[in-house]
């Protein structure tokens, strides 16, 4: 039997990435786990509405979503923790601009570049619908097809109610493989 512990946000663990945009000519970034695929083609990026961030993203409609390996962990940690109010932050990660003009990190083993296409306002929240401009991996994540390969890329998990990354863990089947134990 389950127990009911009332309303719970349940929909973890969720891949770390940091969300990069452009402060004038430098970048700023900061930590988000809150991210999600709201089609084929749009994601939403949900940051705390006081977030500094969140003005560079107003202004410029652009953002670059890095996912997070383990390598990155430290500066990640470190991006998350502290306010680009009262820190610049621009020089955490060695970057270039996308083609789009959102600041890409190189240590990232992948980054989609984004446009704003809206923002769905929640109390406290700021969600950024976003269609993705491009997309950048590291030669050594794709596989001889030329797709993403994430048994290379391990994203680092975040899991929020005990505030802990978690590693990625190993293949355990192939998606639609299962359906044949179900129709016996």
């Amino acid at each position: 039997m389950k127990k009911n512990v009332g309303s719970l946000l349940a929909l973890y663990p969720t891949p770390v990435t940091i969300i990069g945009a452009m402060n004038g000519e430098k970048p700023t970034w900061t930590l988000v786990a809150h991210v999600g695929i709201i089609g084929h083609d749009r994601v939403l990026v949900s940051l705390d509405a006081p977030h500094f961030i969140n003005r560079c993203i107003r202004d410029t409609k652009k953002l670059s979503i890095n996912l997070v390996n383990e390598v990155m962990l430290p500066e990640a940690d470190y991006v998350g923790s502290v306010s680009g109010a009262k820190a610049d932050k621009s020089a955490v990660f060695a970057y270039d601009l996308g083609d789009a003009g959102a600041p890409i990190i190189r240590k990232s083993p992948l980054t989609m570049e984004c446009s704003v296409e809206d923002v769905y306002n929640t109390p406290n929240f700021e969600s950024f619908i976003c269609t993705i401009d491009n997309t950048y991996v590291a030669e050594e994540h794709l596989n001889e097809k030329g797709k993403v390969n994430y048994e290379t890329l391990k994203p680092v998990l975040f899991e929020f109610p005990t505030y802990q990354y978690l590693k990625t863990g190993e293949v355990i089947g192939k998606c639609l493989s299962f359906k044949k134990m179900t129709e016996k």
